[in-house]
């Protein structure tokens, strides 16, 4: 086992004496520089490896911790305007960040600070039955959108937040996509964008996107204390995962398929599947706002065996 290891370790460096020196370059999220071995290729990123909080999960519905002090989630509803690109990794919009524009805050839920806005990340497959980082009792969705923040109280940006490995340094709101007729309205002002950026570095200005109304409808969510899901995996990040989807058309998914990793010129593999595998949980606590004491309603979230769903519109319930 040591001898295999070391072989791939020796293949990893001739892999990396070939390449540019810039370590964003040429992270991938399979082979030899996928997610087993990130924490392998950087001394900065060795939380990927050993880190004891790591982030994607999988949720076990059965061991939620029902928490009567958590807030309601709010996020600001004004309007932003931003820039969509490909990294060869992932779809990532970013929030414009001029000081005369209107910024975006995040509070209330399990969060003691204000968190401004910075960024979504795209994650999904190439078929519908994986795609999502986080899962539920092992069931994957198409795909995940993430918005991240950073603590704007305690630090000037989200560089700097990631940067000092701080408890509370970020937030990740998590809503799971799943495939359906008619998709979310501010999700179509993404993906109408898509065209523009087929290949690795390629970018599109957005107007007016609403990040609120990128949440689903529901006040229920999932939060834990975990890390970054990229490269170097810092474990600085309030996870919350909403308790319901938005939906994705499957013309949408489609256009999100076609995307590359590489240029125009070396488009190599499909940018699908762009997720990290979930990680131990750890003994972490997975809190949540949904009280599984009281009796199911039409507004009521309950737990009925293994199924967690809210009612009248399921969304862990993986017979949907």
């Amino acid at each position: 086992m040591k001898m295999k290891l070391g072989f791939v370790l020796c293949q990893l460096l001739l892999f990396i004496e070939g390449t540019s020196s810039n370590w964003e370059d040429w992270w991938t999220y399979d082979g030899i520089s996928g997610p087993s071995f990130w924490g392998l290729l950087n001394p900065e990123w060795s939380l990927c490896n050993k880190g004891r909080h790591q982030s994607p999960i999988d949720i076990d519905p059965t061991v939620l911790l029902f928490d009567p002090y958590l807030r309601l989630i709010q996020v600001d509803k004004l309007r932003i305007s931003g820039t969509i690109k490909n990294t060869g990794h992932s779809i990532i919009f970013e929030a414009d960040t001029t000081p005369s524009v209107a910024k975006i805050n995040i509070t209330g839920g399990p969060l003691s600070y204000k968190y401004r806005f910075q960024e979504i990340h795209i994650h999904y497959g190439k078929v519908n039955s994986r795609g999502s980082e986080h899962s539920i009792s092992g069931y994957a969705f198409p795909a995940e959108l993430q918005m991240i923040g950073y603590n704007s109280d305690l630090y000037p940006n989200m560089t700097e937040a990631v940067r000092l490995h701080k408890n509370q340094g970020l937030v990740g709101v998590s809503v799971m996509l799943q495939s359906g007729d008619l998709s979310n309205a501010e999700l179509r002002i993404l993906t109408n964008q898509l065209d523009k950026i087929r290949y690795r570095g390629q970018k599109a200005h957005i107007g007016h996107l609403s990040v609120r109304e990128l949440l689903p409808e529901t006040d229920f969510y999932i939060t834990y204390e975990g890390s970054t899901t990229l490269p170097g995996c810092y474990e600085t990040i309030t996870w919350i995962i909403m308790n319901k989807p938005i939906y994705i058309t499957k013309q949408q998914l489609y256009a999100l398929r076609k995307l590359k990793q590489g240029d125009e010129k070396k488009t190599k593999a499909p940018l699908a599947d762009n997720y990290r595998p979930a990680q131990p949980l750890n003994h972490r606590v997975l809190r949540t706002n949904i009280d599984f004491r009281r009796k199911q309603g039409k507004s009521c979230p309950t737990m009925y065996q293994d199924h967690f769903y809210e009612a009248n519109s399921p969304l862990w319930n993986t017979g949907s």
